[in-house]
């Protein structure tokens, strides 16, 4: 778009269609940037070597389009857990993360990793959601030299109630974006996982903004934007007016209506919502 905002979709609505492919259907529809799921990749991110990152990148700059990050961080291999008591179990999982730290930096020029994973942070019953998050911060702390090296932002993510019970607000999400302290650990904002939130998402938005580096957008009930009624144009206003550098990312869980259709439908609505904007004489 040319009102400021830069907008990605992830690879992963696209199902295993080459990714030079992806890229330049992303491309052709107007997009600036692609995120991708490491698990379309590979089991684990020490089966990408070198090579395949050099083609990968390739494929992308090549295209036009700009590498901007991970997230779904531990789908695979199957059985990770980050706030687990087991301590070795916990430890394999956050050293997958720091391999995905790599992966990320390789891919691009350093990148975002969104932190949601909720099947992999959860307590399972088995612990306090406050233990939990106590686990995930020190893990979290424990990997952050190494992404602030490689010059990337892990970012955790607020995930409702329904999914998990481990940081579930966006102001949870900033307590432990405080308590580690570092630049390299920050926060994103979803409008598909901020469900139970009780502001307004445009308020929240705007009470949080210095510490958000990356927007999710996506409708409540999982669909692509414009095929419900969210209110975007509300979001969009407050990305402008704070001078929004990062992503506008599209990350939808309903694959129905096809990955070229979600892309070319999304992107339209979001700039008839942009125009509007300008209608209004907010740009």
């Amino acid at each position: 778009m040319n009102r400021g905002f830069r907008h990605a979709m992830c690879n992963e609505a696209w199902g295993e269609m080459p990714l030079r492919d992806v890229c330049q259907s992303l491309k052709r529809i107007g997009y600036a940037g692609i995120e991708i799921a490491p698990f379309t990749l590979a089991d684990a991110p020490d089966q990408v070597t070198m090579s395949q990152r050099r083609e990968y990148r390739d494929a992308i700059v090549s295209e036009g389009l700009a590498f901007v990050g991970l997230h779904w961080l531990l789908v695979s291999p199957a059985g990770l857990h980050v706030t687990t008591r087991d301590s070795a179990l916990r430890e394999k999982s956050w050293r997958h993360v720091d391999a995905l730290i790599d992966l990320c930096a390789d891919l691009g020029d350093g990148g975002v990793m969104v932190f949601g994973s909720p099947k992999q942070r959860a307590t399972e019953g088995l612990q306090t959601p406050a233990d939990a998050t106590k686990r995930f911060t020190e893990g979290l702390a424990g990997v952050a030299e190494h992404a602030l090296q490689r010059d990337v932002a892990i970012l955790v993510e607020a995930l409702p109630s329904n999914q998990c019970d481990v940081i579930t607000r966006l102001a949870d999400a900033v307590a432990v974006v405080n308590e580690i302290s570092s630049p390299a650990v920050r926060t994103m904002f979803d409008t598909h996982n901020a469900v139970d939130e009780t502001e307004p998402h445009a308020e929240l938005l705007e009470r949080f903004f210095p510490y958000i580096r990356h927007v999710h957008v996506n409708e409540i009930d999982g669909r692509h934007p414009g095929a419900g009624e969210y209110d975007f144009r509300s979001i969009l206003d407050v990305l402008w007016r704070r001078e929004y550098r990062g992503w506008v990312s599209l990350e939808v869980f309903d694959f129905e209506a096809g990955a070229a259709a979600i892309a070319a439908e999304s992107f339209a609505h979001l700039e008839r919502e942009a125009a509007l904007l300008k209608v209004d004489n907010r740009f």
